[in-house]
Order: C-alpha cells, then structure tokens, then sequence
C-alpha cells in the first residue's frame, strides 16, 4: 500500500496559512503605501496573485486588520478630507466625489464632511480660494473673466449659490469696454 510522505489533507491548512500570511503582508504593504478604505482594499487584494477568487482569505485578512485598528473606513474617510480642505479650499460636493472614487459608504462620507465642514466653513474655503485665484489671476474685469472664476470654484465643488453670491460681491467690471 502506498503511502504519503505528508498528511494530504494537512497540506490544504497549510497552504491556506501561507496564502492568508502572504495576503496579510501585501495588505500591510499596501496599507503602508497609502491609506485606503476598506472597499479599495479588498479590491486590490483580491487582484493579486494566488488569492484570485478566494474572497475568505482577503475577508479574513480584513477582518484580522479592523481588528488591529488599522483599518477603519470612517477614521480613512474624516483624514483623508480634512487633509483634501488643508491642502487647498475645496467645496463638500468635490469632496464627495472623491470619497466616492475611494469607495467609502456614502452614510460614512457624510458624517466626515459634516465634521470636516464644521471645523472649517465652506463660506471661509469659497474666500480663501477667491483670494488665491484674485492673487494669482487678478481681480476679474470683464465678463468673461467672472465667468472663468465662477466656473473655477464650481469645478472645486462649491455650492451654485454660495459661488453665485461670492463672485457678485468679489467683481467689479463693466460691461462698457472703453472703461477698463
């Protein structure tokens, strides 16, 4: 009677520990890179090699970092925006988006930016980049030139009538040409 040099059915578990530690290492990896939600996580660990199609190993792994602390969507989610409105004036609706790209719960992103926006108005943001782009481009005089900035803060997330209000008072143009 032939017989295994190993237990066969002991080599499943040992795979499965060396797939799960090598999962766990390049989750630590990525994690170290950047951080990242929860969704983009699993997604990138599910596209690498060996662990394609095996979703316990990658939920486990998850699981085992919560667990750990470091992964936490709503504690990612509050980061990365306070550190989005830091870095330069950005409006809540751009915020969104990006937190959208990033897979985070729309419950979860709400919550971040109302205490993102709390902090830090979006009436003081909507000023700051006035100023930054009047620094820059200088104060609009024609039409066109208000159209530009106004255009600008709504592509930087800004609500349509907090914009509105704020380019009326920050313009002063003409329409009449020979006054400029």
């Amino acid at each position: 009677m032939f017989r295994f040099p190993f237990n066969p059915f002991k080599l499943g578990a040992a795979v499965s520990d060396e797939l799960r530690r090598k999962t766990f290492e390049r989750a630590v990896k990525l994690l170290a890179a950047k951080p990242r939600s929860v969704a983009e996580l699993r997604e990138r660990l599910l596209q690498g090699k060996g662990v394609r199609g095996n979703k316990s190993v990658v939920e486990t792994v998850i699981g085992r970092l919560r667990e750990y602390g470091y992964l936490d969507d709503e504690r990612f989610a509050f980061s990365y925006a306070s550190s989005k409105v830091k870095q330069r004036p950005i409006g809540r609706r751009r915020l969104q988006r990006d937190l959208k790209i990033k897979q985070v719960e729309n419950s979860v992103a709400d919550e971040a930016l109302e205490l993102v926006y709390a902090e830090t108005p979006e009436a003081q943001l909507i000023d700051r980049a006035i100023e930054k782009r009047i620094r820059l481009r200088g104060r609009p005089k024609t039409r066109a030139e208000a159209k530009s900035l106004f255009d600008h803060l709504l592509r930087q997330g800004f609500e349509f009538e907090l914009v509105s209000e704020k380019v009326r008072s920050a313009v002063q143009y003409t329409d009449d040409p020979d006054e400029c």
